[in-house]
């Protein structure tokens, strides 16, 4: 890797300590421009480049360049928090990007960050240049730190940076002990919620959310950073996968279904106190206390005045829109929501962003429901109070609401499916291959899926603004499974060679009262687990997968990984395994956890025409083993069905058995819990 790309990465290093600072491990300093030091810093800056520049074990020279008009992105104030669900921060984030995107050099792009390190709220700072990293031609193949290791305030309890502290303090970085994040430290067994605590405050999860919303931006001059390939239909998938996952937690642990907020006027039930501070607004995040009901929203401080009414304005378009099939354009003129690009446009408008068909018109409903909720708290800035954590793309999923609003937002995108056509045998079948026979084979035996509790590890050092440096480790409590395999049985009468794409979905089989499931109910609970393409000889085929090549999730070392790690170079050999960007579904929660005495659920696996399915294209790089939910960087989505095929849509069957053709099949499966506790590494 190149000194000059891989300098970038520097930035993240201490966020929040100034860039003339020591950075990374080889204490790196940036030789700054004497104009480039804030006005504070103007007196003394011979000084501070002699005092952290004396033993620095490598110096940068910043290029002295014609800087930016870059008064919009610095109105947001430095020791703020940052939303990409505030239209102003949106539009600041936006405007930073443009910056970022159109320096002509990397070295320039090093000059002007270094000048906005300084300047520029961190945590806006930190996403638009990890927006322009993955973007630009010249950056290709940085990877960048997870947000968790930039920014740990946003998913640890704060506990673990006070001891932190103490521990950097007295102990040697070689001999450091780790630290302990609590488990289900934000409430106690009196709230229910908190059962499924486990789910919502997941470290990797809250990541994946993140990093989704990082590679699928709002706002941009350059249209192509955000109309990528059907974004809008991901926008819709993605959430409505997680609703489903979330949906099936609940029901293992004796919650009900996923109880809708779609009466914006009556109080929220649930409160949640998230028990985070931030290290750069240097306050806590505020909480929610239970009964609170949102309002009208009137904050000159952050440019948002809303009324409740343009929420229910907002949500009667849309189902207006859906009701008659058409959108209205802002010239007048209307739009067929067609059966291939109708879900797509619909996502577009819901999380409204510069390709929305009409966003003055159909507003911006999905980011506004998570800003009211985020604000119910001091709706109109009267205690001085910041967002809570619904405002967070980082923070919003450890909230019970959040999967409230999503639940209902989903109801809105399936209500549009629902007015397509069931799929008929041209669509469903694969004439001449039929599946005879599905399972699983694991640790736990044949057709039984076994989850535990997981003890593993973070870095922290690289978010903590405080000396001595070095390693600081964090364990923290998960969820995990045994690693399976499927085994799947296929008969090709054809004759001849064929290929197949491998579709693999669970679902729940009861509802929370022990009855058998409905089929509509159990096809919006179809949770993806892998898809694959396979060939397939004449005659019998006997197909085995590893649970652990999902096309849905990214393995621990992904979601956590540790950059000083990176072996070669960007795009070689020894780097690919490596190299991804970050988006994707934590492997550890691939399967739900289940119960003790075994928790029942059916696997449906489905082959179809992969010569119907596949979308001609080179897939370049390694940023593609979690396309399900994160679709291919700089490609189309590596499949031509509709995103969930075949489940969808309505199916025309009364139970899953009778949907059946030859060429699916369905196994039924127990997920058994084991209340243990194992350290990473070892098995169960």
């Amino acid at each position: 890797m190149s000194d000059a790309k891989s300098n970038l990465l520097l930035f993240f290093d201490r966020p929040s300590e100034p860039c003339f600072m020591q950075k990374g491990e080889e204490k790196a300093v940036f030789d700054l421009p004497d104009h480039y030091y804030p006005d504070k810093y103007k007196d003394v800056t011979s000084t501070l480049s002699n005092r952290f520049g004396e033993d620095a074990g490598r110096t940068i020279p910043v290029r002295n360049i014609a800087l930016p008009n870059l008064s919009l992105p610095m109105e947001l104030p430095y020791n703020a928090q940052f939303s990409l669900f505030i239209e102003k921060h949106r539009v600041m984030a936006g405007k930073l990007i443009d910056i970022f995107m159109g320096m002509r050099d990397v070295e320039d792009l090093t000059s002007v960050c270094s000048y906005c390190q300084l300047r520029i709220n961190p945590y806006m700072f930190n996403y638009c240049l990890s927006v322009a990293i993955l973007h630009r031609r010249d950056t290709r193949g940085l990877n960048i730190p997870t947000f968790a290791e930039t920014f740990p305030d946003k998913f640890v309890d704060p506990k673990v940076f006070r001891r932190a502290r103490e521990t950097t303090s007295v102990e040697q970085p070689g001999a450091r002990m780790p630290i302990n994040i609590p488990v289900n430290y934000t409430a106690s067994n009196l709230e229910p919620e908190q059962r499924v605590a486990y789910f919502r405050e997941d470290i990797g999860i809250n990541l994946h959310h993140w990093h989704w919303h990082l590679v699928y931006p709002f706002d941009s001059s350059d249209r192509n950073i955000v109309n990528k390939d059907r974004r809008g239909e991901l926008f819709y998938y993605m959430h409505q996968q997680i609703i489903a996952r979330y949906t099936m937690e609940r029901l293992c642990n004796n919650l009900g279904f996923v109880r809708r907020f779609n009466n914006f006027r009556e109080p929220i039930e649930e409160g949640y106190f998230p028990k985070l501070d931030s290290q750069v607004a240097s306050r806590a995040w505020p909480p929610r206390f239970a009964g609170t009901t949102i309002t009208d929203i009137n904050r000159p401080v952050d440019q948002i005045r809303s009324e409740l009414t343009d929420l229910e304005t907002w949500r009667d378009r849309f189902i207006r829109a859906i009701e008659t099939n058409t959108v209205t354009l802002p010239n007048g003129r209307t739009i067929q929501l067609d059966e291939e690009r109708g879900i797509d446009i619909i996502g577009n408008m819901m999380e409204s962003s510069i390709i929305s068909p009409n966003r003055p018109y159909y507003g911006d409903l999905h980011n506004m429901g998570h800003v009211f909720i985020s604000y119910s708290h001091d709706p109109d800035n009267r205690h001085l109070e910041s967002f809570g954590v619904m405002g967070d793309s980082a923070t919003a999923m450890r909230d019970p609401v959040f999967y409230r609003w999503h639940a209902y937002i989903d109801d809105m995108f399936n209500m549009y499916k629902s007015n397509l056509p069931p799929y008929g045998d041209d669509r469903l079948d694969f004439p001449g291959i039929r599946v005879s026979g599905v399972g699983i084979e694991g640790r736990a035996g044949n057709n039984v899926l076994s989850t535990r509790w997981e003890l593993s590890a973070v870095d922290l050092s690289r978010g903590l603004d405080f000396s001595p440096r070095g390693s600081v480790q964090a364990r923290f409590t998960h969820l995990q499974h045994d690693e399976f395999n499927y085994v799947i049985e296929v008969n090709n009468t054809t004759g001849q060679s064929a290929m197949g794409t491998v579709r693999i979905f669970l679902a729940p089989t009861l509802d929370d009262k022990g009855a058998a499931l409905s089929l509509e109910a159990q096809r919006r609970l179809m949770v993806e687990l892998d898809k694959f393409t396979t060939p397939l000889k004449p005659g019998n085929n006997t197909v085995r997968r590893r649970s652990l090549d999902s096309s849905v999730t990214i393995p621990y070392e992904r979601t956590f990984r540790n950059q000083t790690a990176r072996p070669g170079d960007p795009g070689s050999t020894a780097a690919e395994e490596f190299d991804f960007c970050g988006c994707g579904w934590p492997h550890h929660m691939l399967i739900p956890k289940g119960t003790q005495q075994g928790y029942p659920v059916v696997l449906f696996v489905m082959i179809s025409n992969w010569n119907e399915d596949r979308i001609e294209q080179d897939l370049v790089g390694a940023c593609n083993d979690a396309a399900s939910y994160c679709g291919i960087r700089d490609r189309k989505y590596p499949d031509r069905r509709a995103m969930g095929f075949p489940f969808d849509r309505p199916l025309s069957a009364p139970s899953l058995t009778d949907f059946l053709r030859p060429n699916m099949n369905i196994r039924p499966l127990n997920i058994r819990f084991n209340d243990v506790t194992v350290p990473r590494g070892q098995q169960g």
